[in-house]
């Protein structure tokens, strides 16, 4: 069996996803809005061998009582493309992924943002596919009903066609830049996306040379069923909710069989499980540095962050008894999925870590499972390190994770590009028009193009 390569991705909140972690003695509670301290986190996890910087983001403050918000660390934070094209500078080889959201912006904007950030980073910009649950929201962008859940996903699906088209406005050679004829680009090599949709309506191109990657690197986080089924249509990479080894074992199954139904190859996503991680020299030094971090949280803050998570009121919940069954809303089904089995835990004790629940076993064992909560390692960060098997030959990175995945940009045939291509001759024989979902056109032979193109490329270089 071939040596497969551990993938690690930071996911920042924009600094720590733990509810205490800016009260936890030596930490740095300005660190939200301290750039030095940011870089310095972005450098360390660059030495660190990590392929990932992925910056979480909110379009309003958080929507929680007063009492609980006074508490919260991730009540505000930096712009994402603003802080990741700064890091690009003070980085060489990290990935950095920043949420673009599909209901509150528009395709164009988030085309362009991305396309910028990967020409400034060198070809390491990623992009997390979010449909923003937040109803606060709505209310910043001049809307009173935040769209339904399912509503969210098919618009997300139109949303990624869009921008990914925009992507495929000029082809790589298009820029001839020659000095002596005066001529700059090859108009023939230039594409207008003219797309016309269900929810979009979007003429293109977009006025920014192809992206070094040609697409930014496509990341998803969604649990509920229509989440897996954007990420099987559209993602490379799937940032998934901490939870049970065989609750792990069974969204992977899941999703990688959804890529096979649409012809996508299941190499060409990686899903990355959450894992909160507690380092120390000593099992009972870290399990001791996590009851001193849980300590840290009130419980006003924990209901609300609980709040959030599972998309209704929690702030009435009984401390110290079990989750109580949690009624339909038309929030986020992450955190719900998240929460759903973790009936051996009362309530005090879920919302201390978010992104992957407190749960006290974890600790306690001395291999624990990483999709189980926090985890108590050796050694520390230090001794992590020497058991990633990394890469000999060139530093990690996110473009470097897509090439050794042999998963490349989307090519450009002849006269234009894939997608286009595709659609055109679609239209040709059916007269449709406008982008289609993935049932309407295989994904295999986009995919076989993909890698022979980037194997040509790597023999080039």
């Amino acid at each position: 069996m071939a040596d497969r390569q551990l993938r690690l991705g930071a996911f920042m909140r924009p600094v720590g996803i733990h509810t205490g972690w800016w009260r936890y003695p030596g930490a740095y509670p300005d660190a939200n809005f301290h750039f030095q301290h940011l870089k310095r986190f972005a450098q360390t996890l660059e030495r660190g061998r990590f392929d990932a910087f992925f910056m979480a983001d909110h379009l309003a403050v958080l929507n929680m009582p007063i009492k609980a918000l006074r508490r919260s660390a991730t009540v505000t934070s930096l712009e994402p493309f603003t802080l990741l094209s700064a890091l690009a500078g003070a980085t060489e080889y990290i990935g950095l992924v920043a949420t673009g959201s599909t209901t509150f912006d528009e395709p164009y904007h988030v085309a362009r943002r991305f396309a910028s950030l990967d020409h400034i980073s060198g070809g390491r910009a990623g992009w997390n596919i979010v449909t923003t649950s937040n109803p606060d929201a709505a209310l910043n962008f001049g809307r009173g009903d935040h769209l339904d859940h399912d509503e969210r996903y098919r618009r997300a699906r139109e949303f990624y066609d869009v921008v990914t088209g925009l992507w495929d406005s000029f082809a790589e050679d298009a820029f001839v830049r020659d000095v002596d004829s005066g001529i700059y680009f090859n108009p023939d090599r230039m594409h207008t996306l003219d797309h016309k949709g269900h929810f979009l309506k979007v003429r293109g191109p977009l006025n920014i040379a192809r992206p070094i990657q040609g697409w930014p690197v496509i990341v998803q986080a969604g649990a509920s069923d229509a989440g897996r089924q954007l990420a099987a249509e559209t993602a490379e990479v799937i940032f998934a909710a901490g939870g049970s080894l065989d609750d792990g074992k069974r969204f992977y199954a899941d999703v990688k069989s959804r890529m096979k139904k649409l012809g996508r190859s299941p190499e060409h996503l990686k899903v990355l499980p959450g894992a909160f991680v507690v380092t120390g020299d000593t099992v009972d030094e870290a399990r001791k540095k996590k009851a001193l971090l849980d300590s840290l949280v009130h419980p006003d803050s924990g209901l609300a962050s609980l709040s959030i998570a599972l998309g209704c009121d929690a702030t009435n919940f009984d401390l110290d008894g079990p989750l109580p069954e949690i009624p339909e809303s038309n929030a986020s089904k992450s955190g719900r999925e998240r929460f759903a089995k973790r009936d051996n835990l009362t309530v005090r004790n879920l919302p201390k870590s978010p992104a992957a629940s407190a749960d006290s076993r974890s600790s306690a064992r001395r291999r624990p499972s990483p999709m189980n909560g926090a985890m108590a390692l050796r050694g520390g960060l230090r001794r992590l390190q020497r058991h990633v098997p990394v890469c000999a030959r060139r530093p990690r990175g996110l473009c470097q994770l897509r090439r050794s995945r042999a998963a490349a940009a989307r090519p450009i045939p002849t006269r234009i590009r894939g997608q286009d291509a595709a659609r055109k001759s679609r239209i040709a024989a059916t007269g449709e028009s406008g982008l289609k979902s993935p049932k309407h056109q295989s994904h295999a032979g986009l995919d076989a193009e993909r890698s022979k193109m980037r194997r040509a490329k790597l023999d080039r270089s």
